[in-house]
């Protein structure tokens, strides 16, 4: 910053720029009371200067005490205009001061403030035997210009206060935009990560405990099982190493496509050789779906099955997909044990709603084939925040005959004749 901004920055600071202002008047208004000699008036005595030096001194507070400011200022100019001291051409001190109190007072008071100078100008007019139409027409013009002007830089100050309101709670809004944004992002990443990790890891529990038990008998099954597990951890490592590039990168997300409900048939036969018999039935046209459905779909899919590998025990599952109408309709059915250890307290028939927990609180885990409900995890809740998300809506709970049911409505956009 170059030394002539530095020396405009300081003059044009409040306390500095008001003290220029109140000397500048004083010079201005001392004027008259300088030049009686040269025209044969008696010299002013030093109490005259004092009086002029009162008018003005209080133009230093004016900022923080516009009406006193402006009072004082009244009873100065009244006093000098008793004594019949010289006077200015215009009282300056009295237009500085209108013009702080329109600027820097309340509305209401600005405007009483306006009143009463018009008012005391005309009772000076009129008691004024000199003065003429001009005079009326000079002093109300220029007092008025004052006022306009300190109305004119009120108005201006609250605009621009407004404005910075305006930016302070615009940023506001962004920052918890961005928060939302990322909250949002944070859970998606999370349900992800819980499928995978759950349906895979599910299936490679399953088929490693499986392996001892056709070891003795049948070894080349044995290694069909143990060939499984490893295809099923290489396929959890590559979609984890994906949802993980998502956190490094914002283009890794694109590096490979999600899953669908094209993948649907190689889902189904992964279970299969985990050892659950899964019947997989397609109602209707399979027309391309929107990203965030297709994904929901699988998972839901994926999360039902999971389930059933963990909890219904000796079983076998259908799952269903119908793309009537304007939703695509889920469901997953089994007609396993599990269903036979829900008490008063389990998940019930609205398991899953638009909020996405059960009316008890059950959660993924659902319960165990053994009939004794584990601890809530986060299967059923991230079934329902994915449906809720895409306006629709998840139930699941025990079957009528026998095992446990999941189905699922997603809506789907209009599509074009």
């Amino acid at each position: 910053m170059s030394r002539w901004a530095e020396m405009r920055a300081w003059l044009l600071r409040p306390v500095v720029f008001d003290v220029l202002i109140a000397v500048v008047v004083f010079i201005v208004s001392v004027q008259p009371l300088l030049q009686p000699q040269g025209c044969g008036c008696p010299p002013v005595r030093w109490w005259g200067y004092g009086l002029v030096l009162t008018q003005c001194l209080p133009l230093v507070w004016r900022r923080r005490f516009p009406v006193w400011t402006a009072v004082l200022i009244g009873i100065a100019l009244a006093v000098q205009g008793e004594v019949a001291l010289p006077e200015p051409v215009l009282p300056f001190a009295g237009l500085v001061a209108l013009y702080t109190v329109a600027a820097h007072a309340r509305r209401k008071q600005a405007v009483l403030a306006a009143v009463l100078t018009a008012v005391v100008l005309l009772v000076i007019l009129v008691v004024d035997p000199a003065a003429d139409a001009q005079d009326y027409t000079v002093l109300y013009l220029i007092f008025a210009t004052a006022w306009l002007l300190g109305d004119s830089a009120r108005s201006r100050r609250e605009r621009a206060l407004q404005l910075e309101e305006s930016a302070a709670q615009l940023r506001l809004t962004r920052n918890a935009e961005a928060q939302r944004v990322v909250v949002e992002e944070r859970n998606r990443i999370a349900r992800e990560m819980h499928d995978v990790v759950a349906h895979h890891v599910s299936l490679m529990v399953v088929q490693a405990e499986a392996g001892p038990v056709v070891l003795p008998g049948a070894p080349d099954k044995a290694v069909e099982v143990f060939d499984s597990i490893s295809a099923t951890g290489k396929q959890a490592l590559a979609q984890m190493r994906q949802l993980l590039g998502v956190l490094r990168t914002e283009d890794a997300a694109g590096r490979a496509p999600q899953p669908g409900v094209h993948g649907l048939d190689e889902l189904a036969a992964a279970v299969r050789e985990a050892g659950l018999p899964v019947e997989l039935v397609v109602t209707g046209s399979g027309l391309p779906l929107p990203a965030g459905v297709d994904l929901s779909a699988y998972r839901i899919v994926q999360e039902a099955l999971t389930n059933c590998l963990r909890h219904a025990g000796p079983a076998r599952a259908w799952v269903s997909l119908d793309y009537g109408g304007q939703t695509l309709r889920l469901s997953v059915i089994d007609d396993g044990v599990g269903a036979d250890g829900v008490g008063a307290d389990g998940v019930g028939v609205d398991g899953v709603g638009a909020d996405g927990v059960g009316a008890n609180g059950v959660g993924a885990d659902g319960v165990g084939a053994n009939g004794h409900t584990p601890a809530a995890g986060n299967g059923l809740v991230g079934m329902g925040e994915r449906a809720r998300l895409l306006g629709g809506r998840v139930h699941a709970g025990p079957r009528p005959d026998g095992g446990w049911e999941v189905r699922a409505e997603l809506p789907l956009p209009e599509r074009s004749q």
